[in-house]
Order: structure tokens, then C-alpha cells, then sequence
């Protein structure tokens, strides 16, 4: 048996498809959920800081800040192959945040994403075979996207 816990940050971020057959083509934002489900068994060690936890819940915010929060909110992702919007993006001054993916930047590909900038962070030292389960990515309140490991 294994326990799943999920701790997600939210973002402020735009994005376009470019080749969408309607309004998603044109340059807009959302606000992102970014949402981690690790599973695992339960720390059992005695006196560490983990014990009952699968992982303390500050540890898994401090590597979705780092590792998402810090990369894309208030900023644009664009798809490398989207000349236009670089055109345009390359306007803006020094500042702007522009993040260039190798990938149309849908909430699919976005957690597919985000689940491979994660998982590296996500271990323990206490044996409770954690591991970062799937990676959710919620676009709008209506309109999520899960990438997992699991067929």
C-alpha cells in the first residue's frame, strides 16, 4: 500500500497554439495550476523530520517554486518554431520574461513539462520509495492535463 499527496502552485502566464483552429492561436494568459502527486509509503523512521509524512509538504512547494513558479510566472512560453510570436517578443525590452520551449506550449506538453523539471528534485533519504506520480496542469477552472509515468 502507498499513500499520494499533491502541492501545487499557481502562475501567471501567457502562451498561444499557434496552428489552433480558434481563439487559442492569439496571444493570451492564464492563470496556471501546477500541481505535483508524489506517492510512497509513509516515513516510519522514528525521530526524523518526516516521520509520518511522505515528504513535508514545505520541501515539495520550495522545489515547484524554484523549479516552475520561478521560471514561467509572468512570463510568455513560446514554441521555438513560432516565429511570429518571437518576432514580437523580441521587442520587448531585456526584462521581459520569455521562456522558449522545443514543444507547442498546450497544458499537455506543459506537464509532460513540468513533471521532467520536477522529478529530479523529488527523493528521500528515508527509503519510502517517494516518487513524483503524476503532474497536473490546470489551464482554466474547466480545463485540466495530467502527464504520469502510467499507462
Amino acid at each position: 500500500m502507498t499513500s499520494r499527496i499533491r502541492r501545487w502552485v499557481e502562475t501567471d502566464t501567457g502562451h498561444r497554439v499557434p496552428n489552433h483552429k480558434s481563439k487559442c492561436r492569439h496571444m493570451h494568459g492564464h492563470r496556471y495550476r501546477w500541481e505535483a502527486e508524489l506517492d510512497g509509503d509513509v516515513v516510519t523512521q522514528r525521530g526524523v523530520s518526516d516521520e509520518g509524512m511522505l515528504m513535508d509538504f514545505s520541501d515539495i512547494s520550495d522545489i515547484l517554486n524554484k523549479h516552475i513558479h520561478d521560471i514561467v510566472d509572468h512570463a510568455f512560453i513560446v514554441y521555438e518554431g513560432d516565429h511570429e510570436a518571437i518576432g514580437a517578443l523580441s521587442m520587448m525590452n531585456d526584462e521581459h520574461r520569455t521562456l522558449v520551449v522545443p514543444f507547442i506550449p498546450t497544458a499537455e506538453n506543459l506537464a509532460k513539462w513540468a513533471y521532467e523539471q520536477v522529478r529530479p528534485h523529488i527523493e528521500s533519504s528515508y527509503g519510502n520509495k517517494l516518487r513524483l506520480h503524476a503532474f497536473h496542469v490546470r489551464e482554466t477552472p474547466k480545463s485540466w492535463a495530467t502527464w504520469s509515468t502510467e499507462s
